[in-house]
């Protein structure tokens, strides 16, 4: 039996990556610089794998941006106006866009139902795909010089993600090209076998996640030929690996594919494993992905040891044990958190000491330590016991919530009379809530959380900021408003902070794009809020200006989505505790005179489950929590909420039963396109069009911004539309940000000048050829 691991977080202890990318790209550090600072931090990943005593040492899990992304560049699947570029600048310009030439950046969506951010390949009848791989076969070098400098016996183990999920990825114009485009990769990818066979590595960890999806015939097809295809003259060993769901009804079809062993995960599908032991070929390794790689609690091995027994007894010798995933969606080390209160802390496990629990799994499977596996479990049992996980009161609260609790007064189109007092123009511009979060900003807070100053003084730092805000947005010609929110660290974090039953950390950081990176918080208990969290704030900007301010909340299911969430109790019941709690902040903020209210989901896709036999219940509650924490306020009170980088034809029934005011949605990087599904008379309610992408540092120009608008009316009518950045403005300058809130602005008072409201038909303005 053998351990081994699918991936490592590279950002770092404590988000070095980070810090490194984005000194390089200001200019701060060379290119010699930002090599050694990410060679060290990739070495470091191999050395937790040694120290955990792995059997196997993964390399090519440190792409330097995006997994998908270094898998286009190994392939030279790189769009026309990148090709120009040297490499590195050529894929930082597809993630971020070229500032140089103007050109956008590629899109970027979700990598399957987590908050990770891939950048989508553009493939069409252009791409000549041809193999890159100077960069792997340095990694495999460098790591196995590291190895050797170790006296290591580990093999190496080389992480790829396989042709059909790359090619089910990506942008592809027309299916038809499928086939055109699977054979020349094909050919691409038995050259890099040659090559990483001649290095002497043994095992390819070949993901196709496309297998958790329910693919479509074509696809199944695809990958029969794919690994038949494959296998010609094959030197290298294939563990064909999935992940995020079980793949039970596609034993027969994996088990027809020329692969040596197969990785399922067992934590969120929970497959049928004794189906595996006896369909499974018995010559194919089988990997069982036992310790959850996307959450943080820590393992009750005494359960894992029991249910991998049998499995371990009938396959000893081709029985392999791994996390369930990549471990990049977990923190790096528990071992940092030293303010984190006990016992909570003793309930958890992040990446490193994820890979020491199976070590403690193998050695009791195979040397018969069971003792290490009963004291390690003992807090697991503990906290399922613990009063701080239990709210009485709470709990009889929630149960008392009825149908009548999810209901506006009235209607959309009687609202829609009443929010006429807004007294808001034609394409009403807005932005999505957050302001730039400077490095004065950070260190101020920093400052405070320290006790290196006062509340008093904090409080007035954050009133100059809310007032140069507003000032900036009133100079701007916004018409609604935001404070900015320079008080929150993180939209999720922000609110944990304030409510009981979370947890807060100090360096539990996860990727989340790029050198974007969050800190969930943890929830461990049930969730209560005892004041009021924004109100303050919002009405102070509020009372700077005669123009609306919106009030600025997370909604339930992202601050579910987006935190490490109990597993002790349904995720509905959780999401229905934390929409009780935002509830009462709606009526408070209403209460204040605060006439917009926004409620971001942008995670409300994401948690769908990827199995569409699921879609239903989980959208259900999603949509009915949402209804509970926005239905309190009367027609006058204008609701809204924000989503980005999903594919909405999927969830545009539950969008629409939301039943907020106003949505605004991401769609900059697909030109607009993402508004299809949006077309009357799928969606009744008001849109905001995000025409501008806050991922890229181009400040767009007025013509482009037009252009835009003009585009979003081919599918939805001029009267529904909002004009606004697609995402919040945190993570960008000001020097940029305000040019581009100038420019968006102009963009709509153009477009709306060229109107006559009186006459419109209620089509489409612009055609677009």
């Amino acid at each position: 039996m053998k351990i081994h691991n699918l991936g490592l977080p590279r950002i770092g202890e404590k988000r070095e990556l980070k810090f490194a990318l984005e000194a390089y790209w200001d200019k701060k550090i060379s290119l010699d610089e930002l090599t050694q600072k990410t060679d060290a931090l990739r070495e470091q990943t191999w050395a937790w794998q040694l120290a955990a005593g792995l059997d196997f040492i993964t390399v090519g899990d440190f792409p330097l941006y995006d997994q998908v992304l270094d898998t286009s560049i190994l392939f030279s699947a790189i769009p026309q106006r990148f090709q120009h570029l040297s490499e590195l600048d050529q894929q930082f310009a597809i993630a971020r866009g070229d500032t140089c030439c103007q050109h956008a950046a590629s899109d970027m969506t979700k990598w399957f139902n987590t908050n990770y951010h891939y950048i989508v390949p553009e493939l069409d009848s252009e791409t000549e795909f041809s193999l890159n791989a100077e960069k792997l076969l340095n990694e495999v070098a460098a790591a196995q010089t590291f190895l050797k400098s170790q006296n290591a016996k580990q093999q190496l183990k080389l992480k790829l993600i396989g042709p059909v999920s790359y090619l089910w990825l990506a942008k592809i114009n027309n299916l038809n090209q499928l086939d055109d485009l699977l054979t020349p990769l094909l050919a691409c990818y038995r050259e890099l076998f040659k090559k990483i066979a001649a290095t002497g590595i043994e095992w390819i960890q070949i993901e196709e996640p496309i297998l958790t999806t329910e693919p479509e015939s074509h696809w199944q097809n695809a990958l029969r030929l794919s690994y038949a295809y494959l296998n010609q003259k094959r030197s290298v060993k294939l563990l064909l690996t999935t992940y995020f769901a079980d793949v039970d009804e596609h034993i027969e079809l994996i088990n027809s594919l020329a692969v040596d062993g197969v990785h399922i995960d067992a934590v969120a599908g929970q497959p049928k494993l004794d189906d595996w032991l006896v369909k499974l070929n018995s010559e194919k390794v089988l990997s069982v992905g036992v310790i959850d790689g996307r959450n943080i609690w820590r393992s009750d091995l005494a359960a894992k040891l029991k249910s991998l027994q049998t499995i371990y007894d009938r396959k000893a010798d081709n029985l392999w044990i791994a996390p369930s995933c990549s471990l990049q969606h977990v923190p790096v080390d528990l071992e940092l958190e030293t303010k984190l209160q006990q016992p909570v802390r003793s309930w958890l496990a992040f990446a490193k000491q994820k890979l020491v629990e199976l070590n403690i799994l193998k050695s009791a499977l195979v040397d018969y330590e069971v003792d290490p596996v009963i004291a390690y479990s003992k807090p697991v049992t503990e906290r399922l016991n613990s009063d701080l996980t239990l709210n009485v009161s709470l709990r009889q609260q929630i149960q008392a919530l009825g149908f009548e609790h999810t209901q506006r007064d009235n209607e959309y189109n009687q609202r829609k009379i009443a929010q006429k007092s807004l007294n808001l123009p034609l394409l009403p511009t807005t932005t999505i809530g957050s302001f730039p979060q400077t490095a004065q900003v950070r260190h101020v807070r920093a400052r405070f959380k320290r006790g290196e100053i006062s509340e008093t003084e904090y409080q007035s730092y954050i009133k100059a900021y809310i007032a140069d805000a507003i000032a900036k947005q009133l100079e701007a010609g916004l018409d609604v408003l935001v404070h900015g929110e320079p008080e929150r660290n993180d939209m999720v974090e922000f609110f944990g902070e304030q409510l009981d039953g979370f947890a807060i950390t100090q360096y539990a950081w996860v990727q989340s794009y790029g050198s974007r990176c969050v800190k969930p918080p943890i929830i461990y208990g049930d969730i209560e809020r005892k004041q009021a969290i924004t109100v303050d704030t919002t009405q102070y900007a509020q009372s700077l200006t005669d123009k609306p301010v919106k009030g600025m909340l997370t909604g339930p299911v992202t601050i579910l989505n987006w935190s490490f969430v109990r597993d002790d109790l349904s995720r509905q019941s959780v999401a229905k505790q934390i929409a009780f709690a935002l509830r009462g902040e709606v009526s408070d903020l209403e209460a204040a005179g605060i006439k917009i209210i926004q409620v971001d989901e942008p995670a409300i896709r994401e948690g769908l489950p990827l199995k569409k036999a699921h879609w239903q219940n989980y959208l259900g509650w999603a949509v009915e929590v949402f209804r509970i924490a926005t239905s309190c306020v009367k027609d006058a009170t204008q609701i809204h909420t924000h989503m980005c980088y999903s594919e909405f034809q999927d969830i545009v029934g539950a969008i629409s039963a939301l039943d907020a005011d106003v949505i605004s949605v991401e769609a900059a990087r697909s030109d607009m396109s993402l508004l299809k599904p949006f077309a009357k008379p799928n969606y009744q309610n008001e849109i905001g069009l995000g025409v501008y992408d806050i991922h890229s540092p181009i400040v767009p120009n007025v013509e482009d911004l037009q252009a835009k608008i003009e585009l979003s009316l081919n599918y939805i009518e001029i009267e529904q539309c909002w004009v606004n950045p697609d995402c919040g403005l945190k993570t960008r300058k000001w020097e940029e940000v305000l040019p581009a809130l100038n420019n968006l602005v102009k963009a709509a008072e153009q477009v709306r000048a060229e109107l006559t409201p009186a006459g419109h038909s209620g089509k489409a303005l612009f055609e677009v050829s």
